[in-house]
């Protein structure tokens, strides 16, 4: 079934001025539901515009968004109801907590969807448990945490809302490797056991490859590419003609290849290449 459908989808910014651009042209696109993606594109690409559009944050230029078969801009629909289903989370999503309590940052969603104070707390908890938020964290200032645990908190913020479909735009930026592993597993936990739709946005090639069923490929406003994982990362030399990188262990393959040691023209994953040395050593 299908979550999204982009139809002819057109941005403007600045419309009727002189330093009007056009951010996003002409994009279709179909995402089914349960689908995790990765979203990759260089700086001005239209990926962060186009992810704005999914819960109404931006109106369409000209084209229609689809959410679960409702185009979210008709008369009919309640933009608000929306941006109940479909969450996005911003870059550095800790600088949106404000509450006293870890427990009131996470709750502060649910509570505006009007529900009672005992649904509110299951929530909560089960949020918090998904993104492993500590039971001893909830009554605690959320500014006493560290960094990667507060973007944590402001995860399980969203997830308490319970959407549909979850919109990631760089949910590890600035993190150390620790914290950006912890964070990263924990949505792809989630994913595995809720079943929803995830799109992430990441600069990191690496991180797409392994978390990422398929890859939308922005660029210059368009969709340039838009398959699974490895068909994506199979077009190395577009790619990187673009702008973009290819995962460090690509990289080391094509070398390797380069120098007469083939291991293949699909090593995307350290995993992958593991296997590969590996079988050449048997031989």
């Amino acid at each position: 079934m299908t979550a999204i459908e982009i139809k002819e989808l057109s941005y403007k910014y600045g419309v009727g001025t002189p330093f009007e651009i056009k951010a996003v042209d002409s994009v279709n696109l179909t995402i089914e539901k349960g689908e995790f993606i990765g979203v990759i594109g260089h700086t001005g690409s239209g990926k962060s515009t186009l992810i704005q559009h999914l819960n109404g944050l931006l109106k369409p230029s000209d084209g229609e968004i689809l959410i679960n078969d409702r185009n979210i801009w008709s008369k009919e629909v309640d933009i608000r109801s929306i941006r109940f289903e479909v969450g996005l989370v911003f870059q550095y999503s800790e600088h949106q907590l404000f509450e006293e309590t870890v427990f009131k940052d996470i709750a502060f969603g649910p509570k505006n969807i009007g529900l009672s104070e005992e649904e509110v707390k299951e929530r909560v908890n089960r949020a918090a448990e998904s993104m492993g938020v500590h039971k001893s964290w909830l009554e605690r200032s959320p500014f006493d945490l560290s960094g990667g645990q507060k973007r944590r908190v402001a995860l399980a913020g969203v997830i308490a809302m319970e959407p549909n479909i979850l919109v990631l735009d760089e949910p590890a930026a600035g993190l150390d490797p620790y914290g950006r592993d912890k964070v990263l597993s924990k949505i792809k936990e989630y994913h595995q056991s809720s079943g929803i739709t995830i799109l992430l946005v990441s600069h990191s090639m690496e991180d797409i490859v392994k978390y990422a069923d398929k890859v939308i490929v922005m660029n210059k406003g368009g969709l340039f590419l838009f398959e699974k994982t490895d068909e994506v990362f199979s077009h190395a030399d577009e790619i990187v003609k673009i702008g973009l990188d290819v995962p460090q262990i690509t990289r080391l393959a094509r070398l390797l290849k380069k120098n007469n040691i083939d291991i293949g023209d699909d090593i995307y994953t350290v995993e992958r290449a593991k296997e590969r040395v590996l079988e050449m050593l048997k031989k």
